[in-house]
């Protein structure tokens, strides 16, 4: 009997305790860990440029999908700031027989800011220097999810308009290519 894969996301804004978590996860649940910081920085070191960035957790994702495939765990590193994000990788996952458990990462402005700090003065090479502004900005730009996305029980919903299907939504929001 093969056991039923399930689908990770870390939500939260950056220096929440995601990636964390993820490499924890990764350990113990025997998951695919898919970090896109990691790959940015191997593929455009000091640059964090946003196309790459979203073409890069698309190929991540299709990765993570056929892992799911595959019957095995997969944990989305990212931060997965919008509702729509979320609702179309639950969809991908029920699709293909996954469970989801979706974690939501929460940090005050003051503890994210001395995270921030902390891990550019210790670990550089792994992170960008944020402003402050950028960091407010993030916040008022995240959908934090109910209590209903993160235990499961509210519905997934229909795609934006103008998308038949999550996949085509999820085909649009991380293209196949730098464009």
């Amino acid at each position: 009997m093969s056991r039923q894969p399930t689908l990770f996301l870390t939500v939260g804004l950056p220096c929440a305790g995601k990636t964390t978590a993820a490499r924890r996860i990764e350990s113990e649940q025997q998951a695919l860990r898919l970090t896109k910081d990691e790959w940015i920085k191997a593929l455009y070191g000091e640059e964090n440029p946003p196309a790459a960035g979203d073409v890069i957790e698309g190929r991540l994702i299709q990765i993570g999908l056929r892992a799911l495939e595959l019957g095995n765990n997969v944990v989305i590193d990212y931060g997965l700031w919008s509702r729509d994000e979320r609702s179309a990788l639950r969809q991908a996952a029920a699709d293909r027989g996954a469970t989801v458990q979706m974690l939501y990462f929460e940090v005050s402005p003051a503890e994210q800011r001395r995270r921030a700090d902390q891990r550019q003065a210790e670990a550089a090479h792994t992170t960008w220097p944020m402003s402050d502004e950028e960091l407010t900005e993030w916040a008022a730009k995240i959908e934090i999810p109910t209590r209903g996305e993160l235990d499961g029980t509210e519905p997934i919903g229909h795609p934006p308009p103008g998308f038949p299907t999550w996949d085509a939504w999820r085909a649009h929001r991380w293209p196949p290519a730098v464009h």
